[in-house]
């Protein structure tokens, strides 16, 4: 009877040990490259989501700027909700929440931008529209018009195998086919730090975002992508233009081969229409003198213009700039090669 009896609790603890066995954090070792962002994504983790809770469980082991020591062994945070929330999902598909419910499943294209890294920068955000303007008697802001070409830019480069980071996001937002965006003021800046309402802490804010992701990601591509909405006078039409550093040979490259891509769609879809945008240095803005990898500034348009504001309302104008610049942002890649 006792011999049954402790058969009964040895069953019983053998039962109970595989549910233990499965709640137990998985570890992964951090390779050349790996940064926090980049291992949550590998594993199928939402960085926003889940970059504090790494911190925290890891911090005996993270650098002062939050990097990784290669060789050294992490603790994976534990999902605490369903697939849906995390980016990874399989080998044909990332599901990305940021870019809305309609929009969060990216397929996979090919792998033609496979090793590059993408940091894009919408213009302004949080307390700071940027260029206001009226359209059928209601405000559109700059920033909300720059942060869904970005969105729509970052899920093009996603399917083509890149690695992106997103540096201003609004959880609530997504990419949205309105022509009238509604104005609001919850954006973040990277990885989930609340904009300040001071312009110079702003810039700096961003710049320090970009510059602590390319130390962390080493000697791979990267580039950073800067994106606004133009204010001029009302009767200013202009077509999108690009800004670089005056020192930077590999940003000026990087501004040529999108002018020349958009020259090339002007003439495929506007024939009769020249195309007069430009490539110009302008050291001389914050971001573009003081970020780190190689950069693009591009103004998107006037919001101010009532032809310049048909280009940016239509979901599918700026679905077109963004799979535009998308295209420049490939060439640019294959020539870096």
């Amino acid at each position: 009877m006792k011999r049954i009896i402790l058969l009964f609790i040895l069953l019983q603890a053998l039962w109970i040990n595989p549910s233990i066995a499965q709640t137990t954090p998985k570890t992964v070792i951090a390779v050349s490259g790996d940064g926090i962002h980049k291992i949550l994504i590998k594993n199928g983790f939402d960085p926003i989501k889940y970059y504090k809770e790494f911190v925290r469980l890891n911090k005996k082991y993270i650098g002062k700027s939050n990097g990784l020591f290669i060789g050294k062994k992490y603790t994976l945070p534990t999902k605490s909700n369903s697939v849906s929330n995390t980016e990874s999902v399989d080998e044909k598909s990332i599901n990305y929440p940021l870019f809305g419910k309609k929009y969060a499943k990216v397929p996979i294209e090919n792998n033609d931008l496979k090793g590059a890294i993408y940091y894009l920068i919408s213009g302004h955000g949080g307390p700071d529209p940027g260029a206001v303007a009226k359209r059928s008697g209601k405000t559109i802001s700059e920033d909300e018009y720059a942060y869904d070409v970005s969105l729509r830019l970052a899920r093009s480069l996603m399917a083509q195998g890149a690695e992106v980071y997103l540096i201003i996001q609004d959880k609530n937002d997504g990419i949205r086919d309105e022509s009238i965006l509604k104005v609001d003021y919850d954006e973040v800046n990277y990885p989930n730090q609340k904009i300040p309402r001071s312009q110079k802490l702003r810039l700096r804010q961003r710049t320090a975002s970009v510059n602590k992701l390319f130390k962390e990601n080493g000697k791979a591509y990267q580039r950073l992508i800067v994106t606004h909405v133009d204010s001029r006078s009302q009767k200013e039409k202009v077509d999108v233009f690009f800004y670089h550093h005056k020192n930077s040979k590999k940003g000026k490259a990087l501004a040529d081969n999108l002018q020349s891509t958009f020259k090339k769609k002007y003439n495929q879809y506007q024939p009769n229409r020249k195309y007069t945008g430009t490539v110009s240095n302008r050291s001389n803005l914050y971001v573009i003198r003081n970020t780190l990898p190689p950069m693009v500034y591009i103004e998107l348009g006037n919001l101010k213009n009532t032809v310049d504001q048909k280009r940016i309302l239509n979901a599918e104008n700026r679905d077109a700039l963004a799979k535009w610049i998308s295209e420049g942002l490939a060439v640019d890649f294959k020539k870096s090669k």
